[in-house]
């Protein structure tokens, strides 16, 4: 399944890592920095290749236990590991977005890849979250309000609760129009790249 010893690793030039609750907008930031010309990487996506590679379907809870698994088995800084791995056969000298940090020793370990490192972290309610998953309709999304509690539980036991606390910046995603919001990502990626 993962072998640590064919994982690339590199020195990115510039790396914009984005955390935040699942439903919290780092997608519409993710696109954001498309727009600008970073590449994006989601570290959902390693999962969900993982979860292909095992043949297993890709739900909350298949997807929840192998990112756990994964992470018990590889340490916490797997899944940064296999994005920096990506990051450096494919995408050269352009500068990333990585969507979906989750826990303290994944920010380290890009700290450590990046010769600059920015963390900007998406805040929305719990009910706004909630409603946005609820109609988003992704196989891993929550089918209910529990499954939804159990899940930002989830997250929170990986140390993203911490990690949101470290951000650089923090976007609020709360009554604005999605377009509205992306603009104001937009805005502070676009100084990032200043920097």
């Amino acid at each position: 399944m993962i072998k640590l010893e064919n994982l690339r690793e590199c020195i990115l030039p510039l790396a914009v890592l984005v955390a935040g609750m699942p439903g919290s907008g780092k997608s519409a930031v993710s696109e954001a920095a498309q727009k600008l010309g970073f590449s994006v990487l989601r570290m959902g996506d390693v999962i969900r290749e993982v979860a292909a590679e095992l043949g297993v379907q890709a739900t909350d809870k298949s997807l929840g236990e192998i990112a756990l698994r994964i992470r018990a088995e590889h340490g916490m800084d797997i899944v940064a590991r296999l994005v920096l791995h990506k990051a450096c056969a494919d995408y050269g000298s352009k500068p990333i977005l990585v969507e979906g940090v989750r826990s303290l020793e994944e920010l380290e370990y890009f700290k450590n890849h990046a010769h600059k490192c920015y963390l900007v972290a998406v805040h929305a309610s719990p009910k706004t979250r909630f409603l946005r998953l609820s109609a988003r309709g992704r196989s891993d999304d929550p089918r209910s309000w529990e499954d939804f509690a159990r899940r930002d539980l989830r997250e929170l036991k990986l140390g993203l609760g911490s990690v949101i606390a470290l951000a650089d910046v923090m976007l609020i995603n709360e009554n604005k129009t999605l377009e509205q919001f992306m603009e104001e990502a937009a805005k502070i990626l676009s100084e990032i790249l200043r920097c």
